[in-house]
């Protein structure tokens, strides 16, 4: 049968998502775990794969096992293996051929900053000393949804087929101290949201003008685009799919 697993992790001890030669990564931790629980060599298939340093409040991968009869105890026992960074939140048996990756129809990123010195959220923020206009910001952003060509914002030599991505959401939010930039696509590029966030802050900044994003936009060139925000600031949040392809969709949340 096949699942999806629903899962958590705090990025800042990982190399990312996806398994490396001789790095630690989320991908290679969570088969380990499996393996043991499991008594089975257990491959999974994430959503995506976050960069180094990353953190996702929520991820799904498949893998393939034979029936699991209490899915609960599975999830607890799992969770007693898994270190403290990385939790299992859920098990779905789904279709045979649900693809955690390729049906997703859309993700959800968070970029968190911090205008001022907070001991708290530094793991977690991007801490600025002073802050950016907020409204150039937001009018910057609103030029994406007339965009579908990302390729300014994807990291170098990435081996894609296409660079297009709908953007779904764009949306600056200013809760008391904090900044923080919600993003909503059908898929991302390698790089995208951190570079994005980047050369928005240049926009709130006032070193290019709104005009001269879109420029950037229509570049093509990661050259041209801002430096890329740093990781611990960023959150994968939310990945959806058609209910259609959960055995018990009812139990999906």
């Amino acid at each position: 049968m096949r699942y999806f697993i629903e899962i958590a992790y705090n990025g800042q001890n990982y190399f990312g998502w996806q398994s490396q030669p001789d790095e630690i990564t989320v991908q290679e931790v969570l088969e380990d775990a499996l393996f043991t629980i499991l008594r089975q060599k257990i491959k999974v298939t994430g959503a995506g794969r976050t960069d180094t340093g990353v953190h996702a409040k929520q991820l799904f991968a498949h893998f393939d096992f034979t029936e699991i009869k209490n899915i609960q105890d599975i999830l607890f026992r799992l969770n007693c293996v898994l270190p403290k960074h990385i939790s299992a939140k859920n098990i779905f048996p789904v279709l045979e051929d649900a693809h955690a990756r390729f049906n997703a129809t859309k993700r959800e990123y968070e970029y968190y900053i911090s205008t001022t010195k907070n001991p708290f959220s530094q793991d977690f923020a991007y801490q600025l000393h002073k802050k950016p206009d907020v409204i150039l910001m937001q009018k910057a952003a609103d030029l994406l949804f007339s965009h579908n060509d990302f390729q300014c914002f994807s990291r170098s030599k990435t081996n894609v087929k296409t660079y297009h991505c709908i953007i779904k959401k764009a949306v600056w939010k200013e809760e008391e101290n904090q900044l923080v930039f919600t993003i909503a696509a059908d898929r991302f590029l390698r790089n995208m949201v951190r570079a994005i966030v980047g050369t928005l802050l240049e926009v709130g900044f006032k070193k290019i003008t709104i005009e001269e994003f879109e420029k950037i936009i229509l570049s093509k060139d990661r050259r041209n685009a801002g430096t890329s925000a740093p990781a611990h600031g960023l959150f994968l949040t939310k990945v959806e799919y058609p209910k259609e392809i959960f055995l018990n969709p009812t139990k999906v949340g």
